[in-house]
């Protein structure tokens, strides 16, 4: 997490070089860098930062476990701070290759109101507990732009999320912990699009998603149920030649149910684990 602050403030501190540096300069630095207009392929970064609220979260471990409402007895009530980081290469105006980071680890604290049961360990109420909920996650994706234009992006594609999974339950004198952690690959449907209006002003689209029931098409000897929908919406401005500047309101929720196959923590391996959120974010997006 400490480097990835420190990337989202070098990338801070590179656009102010870049759009003040700029002025007084007959050149781009990044354009002269990076796109060359006769290039085969064209990139750019994007950053997004803002606040994140969890409209609802709850959580059960083991099939006899209790339903943990994070929203109402887990601190999750407030708002936290959110950020988004990506890089796209565009090869000959048509094919998109995006690499995103999205970071996602809330932790909080709260005292229990009542017992609770998280994989067959017992909570009793009143107990001071730290709480996080970790599921940063890294996605790869491709797009095929119907648009073949520099400006503008109709694009359809899939995506490759890896997703990395750290959930805690731990008492605050350190003597009762429940920690569930999976590292997992999610195959997801994407799509992207852009138009601008002409006069630097455009607006855009994003969504990625996928949901799975059953034994066979989950991979699962069990019945299991699992879903994801990251959805945004983003109106913008373009800056200047290099440089755009955007306001984005996104969903992302999702989550599973079912039994792990082979599972060998506590409890039967039964989990039911549903979120939606929704961000609220200024980003950039230097081409």
């Amino acid at each position: 997490m400490q480097k990835l602050i420190k990337l989202i403030f070098a990338f801070i501190v590179l656009i102010f070089i870049v759009t003040f540096g700029a002025f007084g300069s007959e050149s781009i630095i990044l354009r002269s860098l990076i796109n060359k207009p006769d290039n085969w392929y064209q990139a750019n970064l994007s950053l997004e930062l803002g606040f994140l609220d969890v409209l609802s979260h709850k959580i059960q471990f083991g099939s006899d476990g209790s339903v943990f409402d994070y929203v109402k007895e887990g601190s999750q009530d407030v708002l936290f701070p959110y950020s988004r980081i990506s890089a796209d290469i565009k090869l000959n105006k048509r094919h998109n290759i995006t690499l995103l980071i999205q970071p996602f680890d809330i932790q909080t604290k709260t005292i229990l109101e009542k017992d609770i049961v998280i994989d067959a360990q017992k909570f009793s109420a009143m107990t001071p507990i730290d709480l996080r909920y970790g599921f940063t996650f890294y996605r790869l994706s491709y797009l095929y732009d119907l648009w073949k234009a520099d400006d503008r992006e109709l694009g359809f594609g899939l995506s490759f999320q890896l997703r990395n999974a750290t959930i805690e339950f731990a008492s605050a004198d350190g003597k009762l912990l429940r920690s569930n952690r999976n590292v997992g690959p999610v195959p997801i449907f994407k799509f992207r699009m852009k138009y601008p209006f002409g006069n630097g002003f455009w607006v855009g689209s994003e969504i990625d998603g996928f949901y799975a029931s059953g034994k066979y098409i989950t991979g699962s000897e069990n019945d299991f149920e699992g879903a994801i929908l990251d959805a945004s919406v983003r109106t913008g401005f373009e800056l200047t030649d290099y440089l755009d500047g955007f306001l984005n309101i996104r969903y992302i929720g999702g989550g599973a149910k079912g039994t792990e196959n082979d599972y060998d923590g506590f409890g039967d391996g039964f989990t039911d684990n549903w979120l939606k959120t929704m961000s609220i974010s200024v980003g950039f997006t230097l081409k």
